[in-house]
């Protein structure tokens, strides 16, 4: 696929961190500390200072992420039946089967680890429907199995079946989940709207909230009906106006940039 936009959007992704600009800004302090020119190394030294502060009070992110995640209304799926649905589909995202898995012989699962739960939930409820598991890595330099190959073990070790089970080990984002999954979607539609006979219908997207939004759009733009199904949410309905916490304000400030970044993109690029 777009390997040079991969590569690109890896590349803008460390340059948005805001915890790595604390470097950046530490760094050309010293350097103008180096040029004899305090008064430039104090305003840098600032700068870093405010970026830490910005990062670690939790409403600065939590206002903005809850934005995201309430972009997608949530569907009740209590009041649906299976014959609603043609299959359900989760993006990767959530789990490690690179070195760790090699060199430990198990299977991890990262922070998002709700697509995995809710999925597993899914499976054994909608027993009668196709499920797709999409992935490969997100890393540059991958190691080990694909995560769809790792998400295929797990389904072996919950005991779930596997007769409805299909995969896609290739795509690296989002993009090429929904391009490399759109053939095997339209052709298991169709059949089962051959069987049925009735018109396609939409599949059960699962994906992380603050995901969401951006993975309804894409699948839109390839004709793609789907059915959000967000787990994963990051944020409640209040503020913690008194909190300071600068690893969870990191990884909140991540998946904001990184989404609104990716929606940028996507958009100029003409994926969504």
């Amino acid at each position: 696929m777009d390997t040079l936009f991969f590569v690109f959007s890896k590349l803008v992704q460390f340059c948005i961190e805001p915890l790595n600009w604390v470097i950046g800004f530490v760094a050309i302090s010293l350097l103008f500390l180096s040029l004899r020119k305090p008064h430039l190394c104090k305003r840098f030294l600032l700068f870093a200072l405010a970026d830490l502060l910005l990062v670690g009070w939790l409403p600065t992110s939590e206002v903005f992420l809850r934005a995201l995640e309430d972009g997608v209304p949530k569907v009740q799926l209590a009041q649906t039946s299976e014959a609603d649905f043609g299959g359900i589909i989760i993006l990767g995202g959530a789990i490690e089967g690179g070195e760790i898995a090699l060199d430990r012989g198990e299977i991890s699962i990262g922070s998002a680890a709700e697509r995995v739960t809710k999925a597993f939930e899914l499976i054994r409820k909608y027993s009668d429907l196709p499920f797709i598991f999409s992935g490969f890595s997100g890393r540059l330099s991958p190691v080990g199995m694909s995560e769809a190959d790792a998400f295929k073990q797990l389904v072996y070790e919950q005991g779930l079946q596997d007769k409805k089970a299909h995969y896609e080990n290739q795509s690296r984002n989002t993009y090429e989940n929904a391009v490399l999954m759109k053939p095997m979607i339209l052709d298991l539609g169709a059949k089962i709207a051959k069987e049925a006979d009735a018109p396609p219908k939409p599949w059960l997207l699962i994906t992380s909230a603050s995901h969401m939004y951006r993975s309804v759009k894409i699948f839109q733009k390839q004709g793609i009906a789907v059915i959000p199904v967000p787990v994963d949410y990051q944020t409640g309905l209040r503020l913690h106006w008194g909190s300071f916490d600068l690893t969870e304000g990191a990884r909140q400030w991540n998946n904001l940039l990184h989404e609104t970044v990716g929606l940028l993109a996507y958009w100029i690029t003409g994926k969504i």
